[in-house]
Formats: C-alpha cells, sequence, structure tokens
C-alpha cells in the first residue's frame, strides 16, 4: 500500500499536515506521539515478561507431579 508513494507524496502529505496542524503543534505532537510509543513498546514488553513465567510455573507443575 504504501510502496506507490513516491517523493512527491510524500512532500504533498507533510505540506497537509503543517496546513492542518500549524507548525507550533508538530513538536508537541512528535513528543505525545513518541511517548505513546514509548508506552505501548513497555506494555508490550511487561506482556511478554507475565507470559514467560507462567510457562515456567507450568512445566515445574507438571515436573513436580511426576516426581511424587
Amino acid at each position: 500500500m504504501l510502496g506507490n508513494l513516491s517523493g512527491w507524496h510524500l512532500l504533498i502529505i507533510i505540506a497537509v499536515v503543517l496546513l492542518l496542524f500549524g507548525a507550533p503543534k508538530l513538536p508537541g505532537l512528535a513528543r505525545s506521539l513518541g511517548q505513546s510509543m514509548r508506552i505501548f513498546k513497555s506494555e508490550v514488553k511487561q506482556m511478554k515478561d507475565d507470559d514467560k513465567p507462567a510457562d515456567q510455573t507450568s512445566s515445574e507443575i507438571n515436573d513436580s507431579s511426576k516426581t511424587s
């Protein structure tokens, strides 16, 4: 979908964004986008870490039941 974009297309998109949001608001917009991405990445990492102990716990339970 985005593979068909050329340099002119990107230039037009940037111009439209500047017209819509204005130059003074763009740094704040970029800052909030970056902050949102950091939060999203940390949540994804936390979800992966939460899944890892659950797998280890189930294998520990299976190992302990075999020895009993």
